[in-house]
């Protein structure tokens, strides 16, 4: 989904090699005051359980404005070492260290914590499963998702409106929202047109609340399909703030436009002059139909992304930093380390896929059964 956002987040999954996440360098290359008289409060780290004995380990600096710096193996942290965008995931035997800079002021002591859990491959770590047993509709949960909201085409002359959960700003109507938990235990996102030529929609994101660095995400989606129609299931980098996109890096783990013969689905990374796209089944690939269930998913390794369609033992597209011989200028931006976020939504016309036609079916909607993580 190449579209422009400024966009950051403060929720990071870290599952990686200690010795992939040592190499990683994220954030300013200052060194921070230094030689203030004031000097930066020591970070705090806690730990708070996650699913099956990972731990979700956040930092935070009572000083307003300090930036913290961290490692996962054992070496002391420095303002060339990762940004701590977002709290992290823990999965393995490991001890945070981390130390806090701002500008004018003596940089902090070093803070320093273990953690000792050891999940095995392929454990389910995080899950957002939609359930919904209030009798009424609900709105997304707050503690995991935020939205983007407002017009002005995305960066690709889009049609939508994003509408917040509860908005009762116009065109957006809290009484009929474009993104609830149903009572049918799903995740909707619908695009409405409320009145001629007006469309709204929702764009839910995980950023400043969760993220991911490595391992497999996945998502059981039920999408529309309709002339000027752009559902997505996609990840932007959580240093974004600090270098923008596509610096920050763009993973489309789904999307699909309008209703092709045959159907398909698109698996797609982009970065800075880089672009790498494949479509799923493509011209020999089983029959599909994005009208049906599937579970859209991305296996995220060091050097190494790839994209499925319901069985992560078969992926249909890998990409690797050699994916990008050719392209004039490319960088490879997935091992930064600085992690990125989960976006869900649905879009309404733009360059790409066209405007909507009078056989497009409003209202419109997008089904999420769940979203998990688990380590690769």
């Amino acid at each position: 989904m190449v579209r422009f956002a400024a966009r950051g987040c403060l929720l990071g999954l870290l599952c990686f090699s200690l010795q992939m996440m040592s190499a990683c360098g994220g954030g300013s290359s200052s060194s921070g005051g230094g030689g203030g008289t004031t000097q930066v409060a020591t970070p705090a780290i806690t730990g708070t359980a996650a699913l099956n004995g990972a731990q979700t380990v956040a930092m935070s600096d009572s000083t307003s404005g300090a930036t913290i710096y961290y490692t996962l193996d054992g070496s002391p942290p420095t303002a060339k070492s990762t940004q701590y965008f977002a709290p992290i995931l823990v999965a393995s035997s490991v001890t945070v260290k981390a130390m806090a800079t701002l500008s004018g002021d003596t940089d902090s002591a070093m803070a320093s914590q273990t953690f000792g859990p050891n999940v095995a491959s392929g454990t389910l770590v995080w899950s957002d499963e939609f359930n919904n047993t209030t009798g009424a509709n609900t709105a997304p949960n707050s503690a995991v998702w935020t939205s983007d909201t407002g017009g002005g085409g995305w960066g690709n002359s889009e049609l939508e409106i994003y509408c917040a959960p509860g908005s009762t700003t116009s065109p957006c109507d809290a009484a009929n929202p474009n993104a609830y938990v149903g009572t049918d235990g799903y995740l909707h996102i619908v695009a409405r047109q409320p009145s001629s030529g007006v469309y709204t929609s929702a764009r839910l994101k995980t950023e400043g609340l969760f993220s991911i660095s490595y391992g497999r995400i996945e998502a059981r989606m039920q999408i529309p399909e309709g002339p000027g129609l752009w559902p997505a299931f996609w990840m932007l980098g959580n240093n974004i703030t600090t270098v923008n996109w596509p610096a920050c890096g763009e993973q489309d783990i789904m999307e699909h436009i309008n209703a092709p013969q045959p159907d398909w689905v698109a698996g797609s990374l982009h970065g800075t002059n880089a672009n790498l796209s494949q479509e799923y089944p493509g011209t020999t690939g089983p029959s599909f139909s994005g009208s049906d269930w599937h579970t859209y998913g991305m296996i995220w390794s060091p050097k190494s992304i790839e994209y499925y369609v319901d069985t992560p033992q078969n992926p249909y597209a890998t990409f690797t930093p050699t994916s990008l011989t050719g392209q004039s200028g490319a960088v490879w931006p997935f091992d930064s380390g600085s992690g990125a976020f989960v976006i869900l939504n649905l879009a309404v016309g733009g360059n790409w896929p066209g405007p909507p036609t009078a056989a497009t079916t409003f209202p419109s909607e997008v089904l999420v059964d769940y979203v998990r993580v688990y380590t690769n």
